[in-house]
């Protein structure tokens, strides 16, 4: 309610004295947030799934664009950032292959969840364990089938 009190107010200014809306409302009335990230993926369908059994997330929108093929992804709760997954067809100039990408995930387990990487045939780049440098946070390192790096932070 707070939120649409400022908004009408800045409009309320913008009218009365010639001011932009976006100059009358404070910059941290509406904050930014990330909203999704996307990766490129060889097969969608692979990919939607690995991100499914290893990490709970479920397909919430799939996209069929022609030049650009997408499948949204997010968790049950609806809490954090969606993964967006793209796939080029017929583009023989797109290599998938991790591209220097992390991807940075709070679980309650990150043993558990390097576990299940290693089941679904990822590679394992460090097995969770605490880091000193970290204050003791235990964090694991797994590949997804594209080779982006999945970072496991315990909550």
């Amino acid at each position: 309610m707070r939120r649409i009190l400022v908004l009408l107010a800045a409009m309320a200014t913008s009218i009365a004295f010639g001011v932009r809306a976006a100059d009358a409302v404070p910059a941290m009335t509406f904050p930014p947030v990330l909203g999704a990230t996307g990766i490129g993926v060889k097969d969608l369908d692979a990919s939607a799934r690995f991100y499914a059994d290893v990490l709970g997330m479920r397909v919430l929108r799939r996209f069929e664009l022609g030049y650009l093929n997408e499948v949204v992804l997010g968790f049950p709760d609806d809490n954090g950032a969606h993964l967006v997954l793209m796939n080029w067809p017929g583009d023989a100039t797109r290599h998938y292959d991790g591209n220097d990408v992390k991807l940075v995930f709070y679980v309650h387990d990150p043993a558990q969840v390097i576990e299940l990487i290693r089941r679904h045939g990822g590679k394992i780049d460090r097995e969770a364990k605490p880091i000193e440098a970290l204050n003791g946070a235990i964090v694991g390192l797994g590949r997804d089938p594209d080779n982006y790096v999945i970072e496991l932070l315990a909550r």
